[in-house]
């Protein structure tokens, strides 16, 4: 089998993605984390130390760490990630150096937490709907994911817990704590961009008669609905489960559906957070290099 890339490409709306979501992020540096030492990991967490500890200019440190990091990501992962990459990582520093006599919002380190997190996390959260990123550590991410077979996630908790363990040196262990708020807030934000308002449910119903609550389920929510063959554990016989996924707003219709096939059907619900397809908007965002491969004979 031989493996070709597939080009990557942007679209209009995906330019519009990155720009605003790299200027948000830049204005939530500038105005909340900078000024509060707020070291929320990453490139942009590493300049922040560098300009307190030596008063280099942020956009400056970023630019000399983001170049050669992004000319190692076309060499080890690849033309495609690289372009996903070069745009977001070139253009956060370059917004900050417009934006450098932006004064601060606030001087009170929680608040710049909270506020400061929820608003990078809204910025790379729109740059990741682009299926872009802001390059920096996520290139080592990546890195280490492909050459030393690193989970992405533990890889991103060994990256930026090194880069919080450098703030402790020249930050007291409060200022840092305040970072890891940030941290997590950046990141529950990023998934809130990412899967929406919508939440979704999956809902299993076992009942002795499930073709009449499946035709409820197509014919009255126009959703589709999964059959699995189950056996029962009471009287070991042979049973069929059905499977529907719905949003949550759906749930209360769904439930007087099935009532009204079967008042004697047993429910499980629990929440999806991410669904794909047809009747569902969401769309999966790839990160990972290995994504722009596919496998031609």
């Amino acid at each position: 089998m031989l493996r070709v890339a597939k080009k990557y490409t942007l679209n209009a709306m995906d330019y519009v993605y990155i720009v605003v979501g790299t200027f948000l992020t830049a204005v939530a540096f500038q105005i909340y984390l900078l000024p509060n030492n707020i070291v929320s990991g990453g490139i942009t967490g590493l300049s922040i130390v560098t300009y307190s500890w030596f008063g280099w200019d942020p956009a400056l440190v970023q630019y000399a760490i983001n170049i050669p990091l992004l000319v190692l990501c076309f060499i080890l992962l690849g033309k495609a990630a690289g372009y996903k990459t070069i745009l977001g990582s070139l253009l956060l520093p370059f917004f900050l150096l417009f934006i450098d006599n932006w004064q601060p919002v606030t001087l009170d380190p929680l608040l710049a937490a909270i506020f400061g997190g929820a608003l990078t996390g809204i910025g790379i959260g729109i740059v990741f709907r682009a299926k872009a990123s802001t390059g920096g550590t996520s290139i080592i991410i990546q890195i280490i994911y492909q050459y030393l077979n690193v989970k992405l996630g533990l890889g991103t908790v060994l990256v930026d817990g090194a880069i919080i363990m450098i703030a402790l040196l020249v930050f007291d262990a409060e200022t840092v704590m305040f970072s890891i708020i940030a941290l997590f807030i950046i990141s529950r934000t990023i998934d809130l961009v990412q899967l929406g308002f919508n939440r979704n449910k999956n809902v299993f119903i076992i009942s002795d008669t499930p073709q009449d609550i499946r035709e409820e389920i197509l014919h009255t929510m126009q959703r589709g609905v999964t059959n699995l063959g189950i056996r029962g554990g009471y009287g070991n016989t042979n049973k069929e489960m059905l499977m529907v996924v719905i949003q949550e707003r759906e749930f209360t219709l769904l439930k007087e559906t099935v009532i009204k096939a079967d008042d004697d059907a047993f429910v499980v619900a629990m929440p999806a957070s991410e669904v794909l397809g047809r009747g569902f908007s969401l769309e999966r965002t790839f990160l990972s290099s290995e994504t722009d491969w596919t496998d031609e004979a």
